[in-house]
């Protein structure tokens, strides 16, 4: 193959890439303009990983006592508002229907060992780890097909900490 042929698919290598790139952002800011604000319960967690920076690993009580035998390796969360101001875990399924009127469905996967729901990690400013503390659940907006993005961590009171 010869060298102009060579440059040519690098730069359509690289244009593909910028593409996949440019719609993935594209996707995620969608999501943060039309999806349903969701906030789930954080179980309890270290607050910090030694070692590894300033940042707090999330789980969410929505993920905790389940079976990993009884459910799907990946699938959907379904959640739906408890009537206090926070979302509770209804059924994990495989398919993202059936879907009964105020349920919203999060993409889930697991390991041997876990559920992931949404972001398993929030990042902070270096030195604000106190801040977070107080932090009792993770805003998410989700969109209709399960996809979530982690808007921010809240308060016992449901306030945005800051």
């Amino acid at each position: 193959m010869g060298e102009k042929w060579k440059n040519i698919l690098v730069f359509l290598g690289l244009v593909i890439t910028l593409a996949l790139f440019n719609l993935s952002v594209w996707k995620k800011e969608r999501i943060l303009e039309d999806g349903e604000q969701v906030l789930l319960k954080m179980a309890p967690v270290d607050p910090r990983m030694p070692f590894q920076g300033d940042y707090m690993k999330l789980e969410y009580e929505a993920a905790t006592g389940v079976s990993l035998d009884s459910i799907p390796r990946k699938g959907y969360c379904i959640v739906k508002p408890n009537g206090s101001g926070w979302h509770e875990r209804i059924r994990f399924q495989r398919e993202l229907n059936p879907l009964f009127p105020g349920e919203c469905p999060i993409a889930y996967t697991t390991d041997r060992y876990n559920v992931y729901i949404g972001s398993s990690t929030y990042f902070f400013q270096e030195g604000k780890a106190h801040v977070y503390d107080s932090a009792s659940y993770a805003g998410m907006k989700v969109d209709h097909k399960g996809n979530s993005v982690l808007v921010g961590l809240y308060d016992k009171n449901r306030q945005l900490v800051k």
